[in-house]
């Protein structure tokens, strides 16, 4: 089966000259969608961990659960990132970001940083900061989910879509390679929707994109609304045109980092065939052979210089 579009483990051998391996960490941070400064209960499809492990609050510091992480990558010869994964880690004062990469550039063996985060808690000082840290390679995952303000405002997401534009422009401008997550299946969202928040990425200096089927997660707004019957998910056959037509339509060069969302163990209440991950990677392929398409193939807009 021949490669239809631009894979993370192809870019991190780019990069890296080898395979690589992101460890995910949990630093404790915070969230201004959860702590009053823009809202309480974070987005509507947000778990009580933000997406990541809670270990930070159980006293494993990041040294910790980086040995523990990298235990089954020790001797393989791989790249290690740090990731920063659970909530919005550029959250707070630039003092704090500063903390965080000089603790994770002390790691051992480390290769390269990726932070997660919103796009409004970056600014210049932030963005200088991360540009200059002592590691090879620093990356921004930043949340888009939907270009549609609309929509934005619907799942109590806290920014419109012109905050991220301004944030993965600055960030790339900086230097720092940039991925954008993507959401399919948000509340009163179509598979039409998604594509035009693909569409609107073209137009920015991103490197990278994670697709993401929308999940009913234990503990969500969204969990809560699900069950209420005022949130329908997304059905497989339209996720699988969701995602099939927008890798047919994203620019060549961005790097596809993820094509599906990836449930913590127990949290997941529906749509009960988001459980199967390697079944939906293996039909998503399957179509993309199936109908000859190829990412980009349907890509009409002009080339982003990064």
């Amino acid at each position: 089966m021949s490669q239809r579009y631009n894979t993370l483990s192809q870019a991190f051998r780019s990069l890296f000259g080898r395979r690589a391996k992101k460890i995910s960490l949990d630093a404790g941070s915070a969230c201004p969608n959860r702590d009053g400064t823009r809202a309480l209960g974070g987005c509507l499809f947000c778990n009580a961990a933000g997406s990541g492990t809670g270990l930070h609050h159980k006293g494993f510091g990041l040294r910790a659960q980086w040995d523990a992480g990298t235990v089954s990558a020790r001797g393989r010869g791989e790249a290690l990132l740090a990731y920063l994964q659970s909530f919005s880690n550029t959250y707070g004062p630039a003092s704090r970001l500063q903390a965080l990469v000089d603790e994770a550039a002390a790691l051992p063996d480390v290769a390269g940083l990726s932070l997660g985060t919103r796009p409004d808690c970056l600014d210049a000082e932030k963005i200088a900061l991360l540009a200059g840290a002592p590691l090879g390679h620093v990356r921004l995952e930043l949340g888009l989910q939907s270009a549609n303000d609309a929509t934005l405002a619907r799942i109590n997401r806290g920014h419109d879509a012109a905050a991220f534009a301004r944030a993965a422009t600055a960030a790339a401008g900086a230097g720092l390679w940039v991925t954008a997550h993507l959401m399919a299946g948000l509340p009163g969202e179509s598979v039409a929707d998604f594509l035009a928040t693909v569409d609107f990425l073209n137009t920015l200096p991103v490197r990278g994109v994670k697709f993401h089927n929308t999940l009913v997660v234990a503990g969500s707004g969204l969990a809560a609304l699900y069950t209420a019957g005022g949130y329908e998910p997304m059905s497989r056959p339209d996720y699988l045109d969701a995602v099939v037509q927008g890798l047919a339509r994203l620019r060549p060069d961005l790097v596809v980092e993820r094509l599906n969302a990836d449930p913590a163990p127990g949290e997941l209440l529906a749509p009960a065939w988001a459980a199967d991950k390697q079944a939906l990677l293996r039909d998503i392929r399957d179509r993309l052979e199936t109908d000859d398409i190829r990412q980009g193939g349907r890509y009409a807009g002009p080339a982003v210089r990064i």
